[in-house]
């Protein structure tokens, strides 16, 4: 398979599979895509380094002369599954669109399923830390604001599954926050509660001030008119299309997230829900450009690194490669 400009034609898993057979081939890439100005210090930022080859090659930094590897500091650091398995599981995250449990995962690409679970929050993971280092101008245009509630049917869940979670006393709703620009991203978030407290400071981190914005008649957006352009749709009078104002883009974002929720996860904690906002959030946003510009836009999004130890304990601290720039 040749190359035509920056991105390959991958169309298919098998496309992955084929190309990325050697380890040497998925680094040669990895490099290309994370650092595609010339390889950077993971520890210092500083841009001039050398290459050491050697029986693992590896490079080292000119300022603070530390090694490291391309791997390092990434979701693949530490980690004994191939690069090859890895690229697959990319690409089976970017391609669909209401999510793949980690079981089919695990079959897909040749490993356990608790392995492939670890894998995709990983994923999810580095994606999240990308949206916190987002443009910090906000959405603008016109945009739609409303919030949704998630969380599994207990009919769905395993016997062991539901008694864990009614022993914990998890919540079985969480409230998302949600606000899109017409034409263009998403961006999801969980709040606690759907107050002023939580729904006025996610308006102004997302949206930018003096936007045109749309919602419904809910109560607590009645401060939003000080901030934006605020029209109101009245859905309890069973309105829902007046000329412009409605709010009918983020209503189809929550249909697909919630088709991908009750259809394939069935249930997701609150430790965990922020990292599945932002998987549909990311394909959802790149849904103009080819699989294979997703696959690589999900590769060079690989800088961040979580712990197993830290996915699964609760309060257990993240590791310093993987603390957000502006939490």
């Amino acid at each position: 398979m040749e190359a035509t400009g920056k991105t390959l034609p991958f169309k298919t898993i098998n496309d992955i599979a084929i190309y990325f057979q050697e380890q040497k081939t998925c680094i040669n890439y990895l490099i290309k895509l994370r650092w595609p100005n010339g390889v950077e210090c993971p520890f210092c930022d500083h841009k001039k380094v050398y290459n050491i080859q050697g029986a693992k090659p590896h490079f080292k930094c000119a300022a603070c002369r530390k090694h490291f590897s391309a791997l390092k500091g990434s979701i693949f650091e530490n980690s004994a599954i191939p690069l090859s398995k890895w690229f697959m599981a990319i690409y089976i995250l970017s391609t669909h669109k209401k999510g793949i449990s980690s079981i089919q995962v695990g079959r897909d690409i040749g490993v356990r399923q608790k392995t492939a679970w670890f894998m995709m929050q990983r994923i999810r993971y580095a994606v999240k830390m990308q949206s916190f280092n987002r443009d910090k101008l906000g959405l603008t245009g016109v945009v739609e604001m409303d919030e949704s509630y998630i969380g599994g049917k207990q009919a769905n869940m395993h016997k062991k599954k539901l008694a864990k979670i009614l022993e914990s006393g998890e919540q079985q709703k969480l409230t998302i926050a949600g606000a899109i620009e017409r034409g263009g991203e998403v961006r999801a978030q969980y709040i606690p509660k759907t107050n002023y407290e939580h729904i006025i400071p996610f308006l102004i981190k997302n949206v930018h001030q003096g936007t045109k914005l749309m919602t419904d008649e809910h109560s607590v957006y009645t401060t939003a008119k000080r901030l934006f352009k605020h029209k109101t749709i009245k859905h309890m009078l069973k309105e829902y299309v007046r000329g412009d104002v409605h709010t009918n883009t983020i209503e189809n974002f929550w249909s697909v997230l919630k088709r991908g929720i009750y259809g394939t996860y069935h249930f997701i904690t609150v430790k965990h829900v922020q990292n599945y906002l932002e998987e549909f959030a990311f394909r959802f946003n790149n849904r103009n450009i080819t699989e294979a510009q997703r696959f690589d836009k999900l590769v060079s999004l690989s800088n961040h690194r979580i712990t197993y130890k830290a996915l699964t304990d609760h309060g257990q601290k993240e590791s310093k490669s993987s603390k957000p720039a502006n939490p």
